[in-house]
């Protein structure tokens, strides 16, 4: 009788051992992380500016042409930052997750692609405008440490697939395996420890910044004005459900600016110089300046990146210096021409002489709406110019004044194709009823903002399907032209709205009768046009 084998069962000996991308992902990722982690620690002792995020971040906006930012402004508003930094993280993350891989074949290549990122980080840092002795410390810091994990966690995941491999040879022998067990808990170990290594640190660098900002602004105290902001006219506010509300609330007052990080600058140690073209020098520190005797006037800025219908502008009103005063108080040169102001974080403003001199309210302002200018809107001194659009007068964080000439400097926008001379444009907006909303037949309130900064509004027109227009009621009437000119205008009209699609459509017309043209055109060189309309459909 001849014996047959029995069928041979199939063990994890007899399957091929896949090659190990996952963990080596994996590695990658909690590495990258820990490169981070470290650099925040260390950069909120030296510098939060020279971190690699926010190093990179930065010499990516000062890169980016001016379309890029209009689209990314336009799509994303207010947080195109945050946008960039997830945007930043995710590529970073995803860099990570290929070196970990190719390392898990080639190590020495894996390495040099971590290594070349930290190289880029540790340029951004170094290269900046305002940078430091030590910018380069927090990426450097982060790299080795990130490195070292990377290199620990690698060869832990070469051992442990050796491990495996010796375990299942000896599976086909019989022999008992114990260094596969052993290795995966060292890995798993090492994943678990970098991983915790930079939450930690993040989070620590993040405590320690938020501890080491100086002076809070919630805390500075500012003295009363000598000459307090004039009163509204009677009507000046249109009380209609839905409308954008005459003064800006702090926190829903717009920012657009190119710091991916908010500067904090204590203002126990800022100082604010004045030189170029003048008789004299000065330096004021925020003691002096919250001495001279300030004066309050409400003024609505407007960003050139508004859109036709949008929301990037906002009406507050301000405590400050005037700077026809403080530019008295030196002594300027007859042909200079232009100020050029710089942010503590190196962004520079070219901003026309003749707009500070000519009478307007043009401001070093201290306070907003009654408090401290809040850290993301400039503490703690920053200009505010009416007439002129924020990229050529709104300077937050002000630390540099120099009186100089068009013909001799020129600004981070206008070196970026923007218009030096930005006047703001007449502009008007429909914020009820909004587009595509469904009403119901009868009286319709339809109302919204318009603003020609320093000209005034004259007028607010109305019309439905392109039919005859028709004049809106603008708060405080005809006769608050002259106090409000520095401020945007609430503005409503009542249509009897019938059934069916219906568009809506606003102009204005300036302080002098010159009225908003139709035609639509982008935000750049200096600033969108076009008439604002809502499609709404009534039952």
């Amino acid at each position: 009788m001849t014996a047959t084998a029995a069928p041979r069962t199939s063990t994890t000996a007899d399957r091929p051992r896949r090659h190990p991308f996952a963990q080596g992902a994996l590695a990658g990722v909690v590495s990258g992380g820990l490169t981070l982690g470290v650099a925040e620690l260390v950069g909120a002792l030296v510098s939060p500016e020279s971190t690699p995020v926010i190093a990179v971040g930065r010499a990516f906006i000062e890169r980016t042409p001016p379309w890029l930012k209009d689209f990314a402004v336009a799509r994303f508003g207010t947080n195109d930052k945050l946008v960039l930094l997830i945007g930043m993280t995710v590529v970073v993350a995803l860099l990570s997750v290929a070196a970990g891989v190719v390392a898990t074949q080639r190590f020495r290549l894996g390495l040099a692609l971590v290594l070349g990122l930290d190289a880029v980080a540790v340029l951004a840092s170094v290269t900046r405008p305002d940078a430091g002795r030590l910018a380069a410390l927090p990426t450097v810091a982060g790299a080795l440490a990130g490195a070292v994990a990377f290199g620990l966690l690698l060869t832990a995941i070469r051992r442990e697939t050796a491990s495996a491999a010796t375990s299942a040879a000896d599976a086909t022998t019989g022999t008992p395996a114990s260094a596969g067990p052993v290795s995966r808990r060292h890995l798993l170990t090492g994943m678990v420890g970098t991983a915790a290594a930079a939450a930690a640190t993040g989070t620590g660098g993040r405590l320690l910044e938020g501890r080491s900002q100086g002076l809070d602004p919630a805390a500075a105290r500012l003295p009363a004005p000598i000459q307090p902001g004039p009163q509204l006219p009677p009507g000046a506010t249109v009380d209609i459900p839905g409308i954008t509300p005459f003064v800006t609330p702090n926190r829903d007052f717009y920012r657009i600016d190119t710091a991916l990080l908010v500067p904090r600058i204590d203002a126990s140690t800022w100082r604010l110089r004045l030189h170029g073209m003048v008789d004299r020098e000065l330096v004021l520190s925020y003691a002096d300046l919250l001495g001279l005797g300030l004066v309050e006037r409400t003024i609505t800025l407007t960003c050139v990146s508004n859109e036709v219908g949008g929301t990037l502008a906002g009406n507050a009103t301000w405590l400050g210096y005037p700077l026809a005063d403080l530019l008295a108080r030196v002594g300027v040169h007859p042909d200079a021409d232009m100020l050029l102001s710089a942010s503590g974080d190196g962004f520079t403003v070219s901003t026309p002489l003749s707009a500070l001199t000519d009478g307007r309210d043009a401001l070093l302002a201290v306070g907003m709406n009654g408090a401290p200018l809040p850290a993301e809107h400039g503490f703690p001194a920053r200009m505010v110019v009416p007439g002129l659009y924020g990229y050529v007068s709104a300077t937050k964080w002000v630390v540099d004044l120099e009186v100089t000439r068009f013909d001799r400097a020129s600004a981070y926008w206008t070196q970026r194709g923007y218009a030096a001379q930005a006047p703001i444009r007449t502009f008007s907006r429909i914020d009820v009823p909004k587009s595509f909303a469904r009403l119901a037949a009868g009286p319709v309130a339809v109302a919204g903002m318009a603003w020609a900064q320093h000209r005034g509004i004259g007028s607010v027109q109305v019309r439905v399907d392109g039919g005859p227009w028709q004049a809106a009621r603008i708060g405080g009437g005809a006769g608050a032209q002259a106090a409000l000119t520095d401020m945007w205008r609430q503005w409503v009209w009542t249509w009897d709205a019938t059934p069916g699609t219906h568009l809506l459509e606003v102009r204005a017309a300036d302080g002098a009768g010159a009225v908003q043209p139709q035609q639509r055109r982008r935000p750049a060189p200096d600033g969108a046009t076009g008439w604002h309309s809502v499609s709404v459909s009534v039952t």
